[in-house]
């Protein structure tokens, strides 16, 4: 009988080996090896790690391992994301330095992930609460000040008065601070602003170009930059009503084609004449106090109820002087898009329809759907919202929506009301924060000289140890001493800024910081042109907007003062699920953690209780419902390698995967029939890098089984398909198993080279198991250096065939597919290799040519 494979010896015994070896630190930059930089997006210390960071990081580590193994220079770094307001409220909470705190979990979830063997070059850590990396964030800073790409202005905000600090749109929830549950108040405060617009164009254009991303993270950050071609004009006020302000009411939109279908004008409550109005009309000053008190996201826009208010105004009709409209203040209209002012088309557009639904204004219906009659036209059931022809709508009557628009737009200009404009969604990214745990802004205040960057012989500027948390509010700004200096410039009596920088700032260069470290510069200029841009980064697609798009504003911001060369930071980008679990609550409604209830089929019972307990819905991990599972308790129960299989086997890497007790039994079981095959093999056997050179029936059969699994784990690997991949090694151990009753020698032989081969392949996925199996077949040195099997394309000739891909004109790469796989398919693989999204860099697809059974060919284009 086979011995059981024990993982509470092996594990810290094999990690011992490889970090005595420093096995991992990828070392200077060789010129000599094709480069990749592996990196996932890294972690807020908050604690304890969990599944979801065990799942995100296990898919970056087999890309890690996989490449090292193929021959490349690898780079696979590890930090911490460690400003942030949760360190600020553990302190109030608990009377702890959010310092302390911090690194405190840090020691706790380094140790964590190191249990879990991940190939990590620890030499390269920091945390970017540490001075020796918030220095260099305050040297860009003030280079990007020198640049223009940093200004200040006061601007409205969302307070949150419990927080005392300021809150991004996607932080208000129905009103409310989403953390404190505070009413948020809106305020103009003076803030620090990243000019992040002047590169609209260009981060919108060049998302073209970035082939290695997920569609759906492309549509989305196109859609929150927001490029969109129209009309700015304005209208003119009725002699009856005139404007308040004294100027005409400015709207940009897309829609010229239906300005003949204009119900209203409608303006946002911090609209000029908005403002005005309200100084002597109590009401309306009310009602626009109300509406600045609701969500402000998107979402929050859409699905609350419409509201407005009357001002009694009216503007004349652009292309008919005889007609006026009503202007509405609405609380759907926001300032900080276009400019604060719209004409409404409700036959046209879903909001406008509810608005003018609710308040009895016309609805007139000026584009007809392809083949409709105009007579029949009913509006009942909600807008038209796609193009068609233009009707009741005097000159432009006839014409497409698209011609329409050119046509609106041509009279206006020759009118002189308006002109054709770009318009962009996207708006300058403020990042001042009124809070204590963050990179403190290097700025003095001066009376006389206005603000004065910190010279640089003085960075950094760090945060004073001895504050306190008990008043509301900025602990810095409460200090005795800190912000207190004298003026740089002139010596006159100053004080430094007290407002932070959004953390956000420091995660959008961390990329460039693993390349290099130098003391005396934010990057290491030879490194970053040899590592940059990451071929591999990995993360949460909630992070698809925000966080990447600022990384690329950065990318752009750090070439143009000189301190990294690249234009996108990441040319392969891929978005995991989430780790989900079942939900249990108590009779009184409390929330159950796993380890606190039995389940016996499909009821649950309340350990500590004996009664039943209430399953609720399958959801993501969190803290808050208690449905999470403490990866240390898999550890010391399975094993880090079972961990790590069953998250990475369950389900496609790109979809949810759920949590089950069953499911981690069933890796568990697994492992162990890996072990019995390794350990079946008798010890006078071939070592791990033999090849059979005599074999046939079932030894050849054999043979053909393992190098089928080379060319198809590989593949798999290399297009983040990683539970095929595991799919693969249950089928190969299945065939090595089966064949464990034949002693023949030509067997034997099949099965040392098979399962040298195995030992190899588990190696991204079970790497203590692997080297323990690599220990025992007599390998020499490290599996986690083997070089990785490469098929024998003779071996897979029934089977599957070997086709080259070429990019303009040069062989790049090869794929070794089914014979029969479709073009489609042919198409998605060639672009997914890796050696494929590195020579594209920078480049997009002019054409793409395949020769069936023969060849692959892409033509490319400058992006």
């Amino acid at each position: 009988m086979a011995a059981r494979y024990n993982h509470r010896e092996t594990e810290p015994r094999q990690r011992a080996r490889w970090d005595a070896a420093k096995l991992f630190e990828a070392g200077p930059p060789d010129p000599s090896r094709a480069k990749c930089y592996v990196l996932e997006m890294f972690p807020y210390p908050s604690g304890r790690i969990h599944i979801g960071h065990v799942r995100n990081y296990a898919m970056g580590d087999v890309i890690a391992r996989r490449r090292r193994a193929a021959g490349d220079q690898v780079l696979h770094p590890m930090g911490w994301d460690a400003f942030g307001l949760p360190a600020e409220n553990a302190a109030r909470e608990r009377g702890a330095h959010p310092g302390s705190w911090t690194r405190q979990n840090i020691e706790t979830m380094r140790g964590q992930l190191q249990q879990l063997g991940f190939a990590i070059d620890w030499s390269r850590e920091f945390a970017t609460c540490e001075p020796s990396y918030y220095r260099h964030q305050q040297k860009m800073f003030l280079d990007f000040l020198k640049a223009g790409l940093v200004y200040r202005k006061k601007s409205k905000v969302n307070w949150d008065p419990v927080e005392n600090t300021v809150l991004a749109n996607e932080q208000v929830v129905d009103g409310r601070g989403w953390r404190s549950g505070a009413l948020v108040e809106q305020r103009y405060l003076e803030q620090w602003m990243f000019q992040i617009t002047r590169y609209g164009e260009e981060l919108v254009s060049a998302l073209e170009g970035l082939t290695g991303w997920p569609e759906k993270v492309r549509i989305m950050q196109h859609n929150w930059i927001g490029r969109s071609e129209g009309l700015r004009f304005s209208f003119q006020f009725d002699a009856a009503t005139p404007s308040p302000t004294g100027q005409a009411l400015e709207v940009y939109t897309t829609r010229p084609d239906t300005l003949f279908g204009a119900s209203f004008a409608g303006i946002s409550v911090d609209h000029p004449i908005a403002l005005a109005l309200a100084e002597s009309n109590a009401e309306l000053a009310a009602f626009c106090e109300s509406c600045r008190r609701a969500g402000t996201s998107e979402e929050a826009i859409e699905t609350q109820e419409k509201r407005g208010f009357d001002t009694g105004l009216r503007v004349v009709h652009p292309f008919d002087s005889s007609q006026t409209l009503p202007v509405w203040i609405a609380n759907f209209v926001l300032m900080e898009y276009g400019t604060g002012a719209i004409f409404a088309c409700p036959a046209h557009d879903q909001r406008d329809y509810e608005f003018a639904s609710k308040y009895g204004l016309p609805i007139k219906p000026v584009i007809l759907p392809e083949g409709a009659d105009p007579a029949s036209v009913t509006l009942a059931d909600g807008p038209f919202l796609g193009h068609g022809s233009v009707f009741n709508s005097g000159f432009l009557d006839g014409l497409t929506s698209e011609a329409a628009k050119a046509a609106a737009m041509d009279k206006m200009e020759a009118l002189g009301a308006g002109s054709r404009t770009v318009n962009f969604r996207l708006r300058d990214w403020g990042i001042s924060r009124q809070r204590y745990w963050g990179c403190p802004i290097p700025i003095i205040h001066c009376p006389d000289c206005g603000p004065v960057g910190v010279p640089e012989d003085q960075l950094p500027v760090t945060l004073p140890d001895d504050v306190t948390f008990d008043k509301p509010g900025n602990p810095l700004d409460h200090h005795p001493s800190w912000k207190h200096v004298a003026c740089p410039s002139c010596g006159s009596p100053a004080v430094r800024e007290t407002d932070t920088l959004d953390t956000f700032v420091d995660s959008s260069w961390y990329w460039a910081r693993f390349c290099g470290q130098p003391e005396d510069q934010p990057t290491d200029i030879a490194a970053v042109k040899h590592w940059l841009p990451v071929d591999h980064y990995i993360g949460g697609v909630e992070h698809a907007v925000l966080h990447l798009l600022y990384s690329r504003f950065f990318a752009r911001a750090m070439k143009a003062v000189g301190h990294q060369p690249t234009e996108e930071p990441f040319s392969r980008l891929f978005t995991q699920g989430m780790v989900t679990h079942a939900t249990y609550k108590s009779q009184d409604g409390h929330w159950l953690a796993p380890s606190e209830i039995e389940l016996t089929g499909s009821a649950a019972v309340e350990i500590a209780t004996g009664r039943p307990a209430i399953i609720g819905p399958i959801e993501k991990m969190s803290k808050s419902k208690r449905n999470t599972v403490d990866p240390e308790d898999i550890i010391a129960t399975y094993g880090a390698d079972v961990a790590r299989l069953f998250v990475l086997s369950d389900s496609p890497p790109e979809r949810d995967v759920e949590w089950s007790e069953s499911g981690v039994e069933g890796s568990w079981r697994f492992v162990q029939k890996i072990w019995a095959a390794f350990d079946s093999l008798p010890e006078t056997s071939p070592g791990p890098l033999h090849v059979a050179q005599q074999a046939s029936g079932a030894a050849l059969d054999l043979r053909r089984a393992g190098h089928k699994a080379v060319a198809a784990i590989s593949l798999a690997i290399d297009t983040y398909r990683f539970n095929s991949a595991i799919a693969h090694l249950h089928e190969l151990v299945g065939h090595v198993r089966r064949a464990e009753s034949d002693d023949s020698a030509m067997m034997l032989e099949a099965r040392a080279e098979v399962l040298g081969i195995l030992a190899r392949l588990l190696q991204p996925f079970t790497p203590h198991l692997a080297e323990e199996a690599w220990v025992r077949m007599g390998g020499s040195g490290f599996v986690a250096e083997a070089a990785w099997p490469v098929a024998d394309t003779s071996l897979l000739a029934e089977a599957s065939i070997t086709l080259p891909v070429q990019i303009d004109g040069k062989k790049r790469g090869e794929l070794q597919v089914a014979k029969g796989t479709s073009q489609t398919e042919l198409e998605a693989l060639a672009l997914a290799l890796p050696e494929t999204v590195h020579f594209m860099t920078g480049r997009s697809v002019a054409k793409l040519i395949i020769v069936p059974d023969r060849i692959i060919n892409i033509v490319t284009r400058p992006a």
